[in-house]
Formats: C-alpha cells, structure tokens, sequence
C-alpha cells in the first residue's frame, strides 16, 4: 500500500511537472505570436537619404586634399632624389670632399622629408577617421532614430537589419524601409513581405 500511494504521488507530481512545462510553453508560444518581427535593408535607406550624397561628396574632397598634399610632398623628395643623384655623377678625386659634404646633406634633406611624409600620412588617417565619423554619426544615429521610430509606432519588437550577414532563416517578417523612408520625408514605395526562409 505504501509503495502504492509513493507511486501515485510520484506519478503526481510528474503530471504537476508536465502541467507546468506545458503551460511555460503555452506562454511562450501566446507571448512569441504577439511579438511582431520585421526587417530592414539599412544599407538601401542610407543610400535613399540626401544628406548621404552630400556627406559623401564632402568626405571626397576632404580625402582628395589629404592625398594631393602627400602627392606634392613626395613630388618634392623625388626632386631632391633626382639632384642627388645628379650631384652623385660630378663626384671625381678633386672635388669629392665637397661633393661628399653637398651630398651628405642632401642625403639628410631626403631622410627628413620621409619621416614628414611619414608622419603626414599617420596625421592624414587619424583626420579622415575623425571627419568620416563627423560626418556619417549624425546621419547614421538619424536612421536609426527613425527606425526605432516605426518599429515603435508599428508595435515591431524585432527589427533585423538584412544588409549585415547573421541572419540564417526568419519566417516571415515586414519589410519597414518603406516605412522609415516616409519618417525620413523620402520617396517611398509599398511595404513588401518577405516570404517564409528568405532573405
């Protein structure tokens, strides 16, 4: 008798156990219906938004300066390269002490224009870092406001950005580029679904 009631309470509780865990999954099944997924190709709506081209073009110009003072610092060695050079062949018994000094100095003009050459391209990579993120920040964290926007106004509790690799598979979700677009003041086409496990 005892080892009969032991049972069945065992038995009992396994029943309470599985009640439990069907409920938890009942719930979690209830809570992940209610959750609206979407999707947005972050890439395309940065590309739609004219202040891109502009930063663009701005980042252009700016690189463009950078490299044509590098060009004209070169241009300059390689003219002290050449008269060196030059110097080199006028070298004879007479005068090879005061071409060797001539020389000698040319040689150290040339070493201190490598290291200027150096240290501006090291200066030129830090500003090009420094204004490309002065001019993209403000239109990047612009696109995300506004897509944080939707998917708030939406009801979305994911939004999965398509452009960057990592998402495998999805059911199905709403396409909100149109959407941000519109929040933007850009031109925007209709909404499309993306079928079941495409991307």
């Amino acid at each position: 008798m005892k080892k009969s009631i032991k049972a069945a309470l065992v038995g009992l509780g396994l029943v309470k156990a599985a009640l439990m865990v069907f409920g938890l999954v009942m719930v979690g099944n209830m809570a992940s219906a209610q959750q609206k997924l979407g999707h947005i190709n972050s890439s395309e709506l940065l590309q739609a938004m004219p202040e891109m081209k502009v930063a663009d073009a701005n980042f252009q110009t700016f690189a463009k300066g950078k490299q044509t003072a590098l060009e004209q610092m070169d241009s300059e060695r390689q003219k002290k390269i050449v008269q060196y050079q030059e110097k080199m062949k006028t070298v004879s018994e007479a005068n090879k002490e005061a071409v060797g000094k001539e020389l000698e100095a040319l040689a150290k003009e040339i070493q201190d224009m490598e290291k200027r050459i150096t240290d501006t391209q090291q200066k030129s990579q830090e500003e090009l870092t420094a204004k490309r993120s002065e001019l993209y920040s403000p239109i990047f964290k612009k696109a995300e406001d506004a897509v944080k926007a939707v998917a708030k106004e939406k009801g979305y509790a994911y939004v999965f950005d398509i452009s960057q690799p990592g998402v495998v598979y999805f059911e199905s979700s709403e396409d909100l580029l149109a959407a941000a677009k519109v929040k933007l003041g850009i031109s925007a086409t209709t909404t499309t679904e993306i079928p079941k496990g495409k991307k």
